[in-house]
C-alpha cells in the first residue's frame, strides 16, 4: 500500500488547508450526531466525576493529585480538567457535553492529520467514520467518559509529536519534539491508562512504514515510554482491585478462560464496528466458565487471521498493521486484567473507543485503493455509496445519542435489549426514587435483586425507598443489614441503617454507632456527619458535639441547606440566636422554598428585644408556604394580641 516508506512526506500549505477543512467538517458532523445528547442529564457515575463539593476548593485540587482515594479512579489530570470545568459552569451539564463533543471532533481531526502525514489513502474517510460511528456514542454522550475523549486527544498529539521527532532525527528540533511527545504521553496516562499501548502502537507504525524495527533506532527511544506504560498499568490495576473493588469471586477466571474470553471479545468488538446493531449501555454478561469451552473457534479465528495477514505482509503490510493496532490497543480490556465494569459485562462500547481507529484507518485505506482503481463513472458511484453509508451511520449515532438524554430513556432502552441487566434496573430505580415514583422504584430494585441477590447497592437502595414508606422502617433496616453483610465497607448502607434505627424508640445508640462507622469508612461523607449531628441533638449534654458535626458536614458540603438549618437549630439551642439566624438565612439562600426555616427564624427572634417585627414577618412568610399551620397561626395571633404587637 502507498505510504509504506521510511520518510514522512513534507507538509505543504495546500495539504494543511485541506486538513483544516476536513477538521471543520468532522466537528460539524460530531455536533450533528450528538445534538440530542447536548443537554443530557447526569448518568450513573457522572456525579463521581463532576467535582464533588469537598473537592471544589483550591485545596481539593491538591487532593486530586495527592490522595489516591479522593476520586473514583486515580486519573488526576482528568479530574483536574473536571475541576476547572466545574469552576466555569458548575453542575450544569451543557458545558461538559460541549467539551466531550469538541474533544471527539478534535480527536477525529488529529487522526486525519496523522494519516495524512503518513500518506495513508482515504485518510479523510477514517476521521469521518470515527466522528460518526455509533460505537463512539457511549463515550461521547456520557460525561464520565471524558476520560476517553481527552486521553485520546493527548494520545494522538503525542503520536504526532513522536512522528515529527522520528522524521527530524539528527536535525534541529528533534530533541524538543521527543520531549513534547513524551510529556504528552505522560499526560495521556494521567487521564486514562489505556493509552499505555501507545509505544507499542508506534512500533507497529514504524514496522508498517519501513518493514523492519531496529533495536537502537526504534526501540531504544521508546524504552522510557514502556517504563511509564507498565508503571501506569500496574498502578491502575492495583487501584481497580484494592480501591475500586475489582476482585473477588466474580473475577475468578483461569488463564485459559481469560485467553478464550479475549478472543471472544475481539470478535465482539469487530462485529459491532462492521454491523453496529443493538448497541447497548450494558451488554449481557457471559458466563465464561460455562461458555469458554465452546469459544475455541474464536481463538482459532484470531490465530488464522493473524497468520494470513502475516503472510500477506510481503504484498502489503497495511492490513496486518491495522489488525495489530486494533487487537493490541484492546489488550487492557480483553479480560487479562480485572476492571470494575466486568461485574456487569465483559464488553462495553467505550472500551473500543481508541482501538477502533485502527479498523477505520485500515478500512478507509482499502476502500480508497479499491475505488481508485475504477474508471470515472463506477468510482463516482462507489464514493456515493460510501457517503450514503456515512450518512446512515450518522443517523444511527444521532438516534443512539438520544437515549443518553436522560437516565430513564437510557436504562429503559438498555432493558429492552438486555432484560437481565440488573444494573439498569437498579439505576432506573434510582431515577424513579429521585422523582418520587416510590412504587416503581421498589419494583425496579426488587427486579435487580431477583437477578443478582448479592447486589449490595440494590439492597441498600431498596431500603432507602422503604424508609420513605410509612410502616416499612423494619423492612428497610433488614435491607440495610443485608447490604452490609454483602459489602461491609458500604458507608451509605451504614448511614441509612443509622437513620432507620434512629426512627425506633430505643435505636439511638445503634444509630450513633452506624453513623460513626459510615464516617470511619468515608471521612468525607457529609450527610453522615449531618445525621450524627441530628443524633447528638437528642442526647442530653451532647449539643456541642452536634454543632461540631454540622460544621464538618458544611465544610464538606457548603451547599447542604439541611445542614445549615440543623446547625441553626443547634446554635439556637445554645442561645446563640444571631449565629443561628445567619445559618437559617444561608439555608434559605440555597433553598428559597424551605418553609420550616422561616418558622425557625421566627422562633429564634421571638424573644430577642427589638426583633419581634422580623419574627412576625417570618411567620407570615412561613404561612404563605405552609397555609393552615395551626401552630404558626396561634403564635402569630398571640404576638398580634400582645401589647405593642
Amino acid at each position: 500500500m502507498p505510504g509504506e516508506k521510511a520518510s514522512e512526506p513534507r507538509a505543504t500549505g495546500g495539504a494543511l488547508r485541506v486538513f483544516l477543512c476536513a477538521q471543520a467538517v468532522v466537528l460539524l458532523l460530531a455536533f450533528a450526531c450528538y445534538w440530542p445528547a447536548l443537554r443530557g442529564q447526569l448518568l450513573w457515575d457522572d456525579n463521581a466525576h463532576v467535582t464533588r463539593a469537598d473537592l471544589q476548593p483550591v485545596a481539593g485540587l491538591a487532593r486530586i493529585w495527592t490522595d489516591v482515594r479522593a476520586t473514583q479512579q486515580y486519573y488526576p489530570l482528568l479530574h483536574s480538567a473536571f475541576w476547572v470545568e466545574h469552576r466555569l459552569w458548575g453542575d450544569a451539564t451543557l458545558g461538559y457535553h460541549i467539551v466531550n463533543i469538541l474533544a471527539h471532533g478534535l480527536a477525529a481531526g488529529l487522526l486525519m492529520r496523522i494519516l495524512q502525514r503518513l500518506a495513508v489513502p482515504g485518510w479523510w474517510l477514517a476521521g469521518v467514520l470515527f466522528a460518526v460511528h455509533p460505537v463512539c456514542v457511549e463515550t461521547v454522550a456520557w460525561i464520565s467518559e471524558q476520560k476517553n475523549t481527552l486521553s485520546l486527544v493527548l494520545y494522538l498529539l503525542s503520536a504526532l509529536a513522536y512522528l515529527r521527532f522520528d522524521n527530524r532525527r539528527g536535525r534541529p528540533g528533534a530533541a524538543g519534539a521527543y520531549a513534547l511527545a513524551l510529556g504528552l504521553f505522560a499526560m495521556a496516562l494521567l487521564t486514562k491508562s489505556v493509552t499505555s499501548t501507545l509505544p507499542a502502537a508506534l512500533l507497529v507504525v514504524t514496522w508498517w512504514r519501513r518493514g523492519r524495527v531496529e533495536a537502537k533506532r526504534d526501540v531504544a527511544p521508546l524504552v522510557p515510554w514502556f517504563a511509564l506504560a507498565v508503571a501506569g498499568g500496574l498502578f491502575t490495576g492495583w487501584v481497580e482491585r484494592r480501591i475500586v473493588g475489582a476482585e473477588g469471586a466474580a473475577f475468578d477466571l483461569s488463564l485459559p478462560e481469560r485467553l478464550l474470553l479475549a478472543s471472544r471479545v475481539i470478535w465482539f468488538y469487530l462485529g459491532k464496528i462492521l454491523w453496529p446493531a443493538r448497541l447497548s449501555f450494558v451488554y449481557p454478561r457471559w458466563n465464561v466458565p460455562a461458555a469458554a469451552p465452546g469459544w475455541g473457534l474464536y481463538l482459532a479465528a484470531v490465530i488464522l487471521v493473524t497468520t494470513a495477514l502475516w503472510h500477506l505482509r510481503r504484498r502489503t503490510r497495511g492490513p496486518l498493521a491495522a489488525w495489530l493496532f486494533f487487537a493490541g490497543s484492546l489488550f487492557p480490556a480483553l479480560g487479562f486484567f480485572n476492571v470494575f465494569p466486568f461485574l456487569f459485562s465483559y464488553v462495553a462500547d467505550h472500551f473500543q473507543y481508541l482501538p477502533c481507529i485502527g479498523i477505520f484507518a485500515g478500512a478507509s485505506a482499502c476502500l480508497a485503493l479499491l475505488i481508485g482503481r475504477l474508471s470515472a463513472a463506477p468510482r463516482v458511484l462507489c464514493w456515493g455509496g460510501v457517503l450514503a453509508a456515512v450518512a446512515g451511520l450518522a443517523a444511527l449515532s444521532r438516534a443512539q445519542s438520544r437515549t443518553y438524554a436522560d437516565p430513564l430513556a437510557l436504562y429503559s432502552a438498555t432493558l429492552a435489549r438486555n432484560p437481565e441487566a440488573w444494573l439498569a434496573y437498579n439505576n432506573r430505580g434510582a431515577w424513579h426514587q429521585a422523582h418520587g415514583h416510590l412504587d416503581r422504584a421498589v419494583a425496579d430494585y426488587t427486579a435487580a435483586i431477583a437477578l443478582n441477590p448479592d447486589y449490595a447497592d440494590a439492597h441498600n437502595n431498596l431500603g432507602s425507598v422503604l424508609l420513605r414508606i410509612p410502616g416499612s422502617n423494619d423492612e428497610a433496616a433488614t435491607e440495610f443489614r443485608e447490604a452490609i453483610r454483602l459489602k461491609p465497607d458500604l458507608a451509605d448502607a451504614h448511614d441509612n441503617l443509622g437513620v432507620a434505627l434512629a426512627g425506633t424508640p430505643r435505636g439511638l445508640t445503634g444509630a450513633v454507632a452506624e453513623y460513626q462507622e459510615a464516617i470511619r469508612l468515608s471521612p468525607g461523607f457529609a450527610q453522615a456527619h449531618n445525621n450524627l449531628g441530628n443524633a447528638w441533638m437528642r442526647v442530653p449534654g451532647r449539643l456541642s458535639d452536634a454543632v461540631s458535626e454540622y460544621g464538618e458536614a458544611l465544610r464538606l458540603d457548603p451547599g447542604n441547606a439541611d445542614a445549615h438549618n440543623n446547625l441553626g437549630n443547634a446554635l439556637s439551642a445554645e442561645g446563640r440566636k444571631a449565629e443561628a439566624v445567619e445559618q437559617y438565612r444561608r439555608a434559605l439562600q440555597l433553598m428559597p422554598a424551605y418553609s420550616s426555616v422561616h418558622f425557625n427564624i421566627a422562633m429564634a427572634l421571638l424573644n430577642v428585644p427589638g426583633r419581634r417585627g422580623e419574627a412576625t414577618d417570618e411567620l407570615r412568610e412561613f404561612l404563605k408556604l405552609s397555609p393552615g399551620n395551626a401552630t404558626a397561626q396561634r403564635i402569630l395571633a398571640q404576638i398580634q394580641a400582645a401589647p405593642g404587637g
